[in-house]
């Protein structure tokens, strides 16, 4: 009786610091967004979305630029990322399960994951930016393209094991090559956790600044061109935030409220996503 009387009163301890720690992460999520939009909704008006971003000490601006870069880059970024993730988690769950090459793959994946972003900027600068002698919107696209990939290799090796191994073993007893088997049947079966990865990569480079700082840089004036400097949101949040400009202050206060606000959106259709495929 002494010990179930202890091991309730332990389970009691731990259940209260759990719902204490969880409520003191919530309320540091609430006053974060709570600030946002105090200070960045107020921000928001239509020219936010049609004029470019102003020079030192002009007068109104917006961020068109910023936000038509930051969409170049993230579309770039998940064109070049997502079929490399797919395949190689592909490999990993269909074809080298137990290998060693498949366990220094994972290995490696593993570590991109958890490595600094600033880290990846710096290399893809020696790699691509001091080669090519100047910054480059396609230097940002490979920075971030290398955040997209472990993202979406881990979540299709996991969502590919899921797979039920009867439906592999239907579809071989009907003749079709493995090719097709996977194609065909296990993609399908898995689409909506691999559309899941993609999101979820998608929202992890939204607001990503360090490896743009050191790739795409940013640009004042409207660009579209991948091979010179482009602007995008997370850097203008950066170099606004710190100028001695109030216009610039309440700009990067906007910018910071829509990329909270997107990444949000993106993670709340994740979650949506993975419950229905549970």
């Amino acid at each position: 009786m002494e010990l179930y009387t202890r091991r309730r009163l332990l389970n009691r301890i731990n259940l209260t610091a759990s719902l204490l720690t969880t409520i003191l992460a919530l309320s540091f999520l609430v006053w974060i967004i709570a600030v946002l939009f105090i200070k960045g909704f107020s921000a928001i008006h239509w020219g936010l979305f049609t004029e470019m971003t102003p020079p030192p000490g002009a007068q109104g601006g917006g961020l068109a630029n910023a936000l038509v870069g930051s969409l170049m880059l993230t579309i770039a970024a998940i064109l070049i990322g997502t079929p490399i993730g797919i395949l190689a988690g592909t490999y990993l769950a269909e074809y080298g399960k137990y290998g060693l090459f498949s366990e220094i793959v994972r290995t490696i994946n593993d570590v991109l994951l958890s490595a600094p972003s600033i880290i990846i900027g710096v290399f893809v600068y020696e790699l691509i930016v001091i080669r090519q002698g100047h910054y480059s919107g396609w230097a940002g696209a490979v920075a971030l393209a290398i955040i997209v990939i472990p993202v979406v290799l881990r979540t299709t090796e996991n969502m590919l094991k899921l797979v039920p191994i009867h439906m592999r073993e239907a579809a071989a007893a009907l003749g079709a090559p493995r090719w097709k088997v996977i194609v065909q049947v296990v993609y399908k079966a898995a689409v909506a956790g691999i559309v899941t990865g993609v999101l979820l990569a998608t929202a992890r480079i939204t607001g990503e600044t360090a490896p743009l700082l050191f790739t795409a840089l940013n640009n004042q004036f409207w660009s579209t061109d991948m091979n010179g400097p482009l602007a995008n949101l997370p850097v203008v949040i950066f170099q606004f935030a710190m100028s001695p400009y109030d216009d610039w202050r309440e700009l990067a206060w906007a910018a910071a409220l829509l990329i909270t606000v997107l990444v949000l959106g993106m993670n709340i259709l994740t979650r949506t996503l993975l419950r229905d495929r549970k």
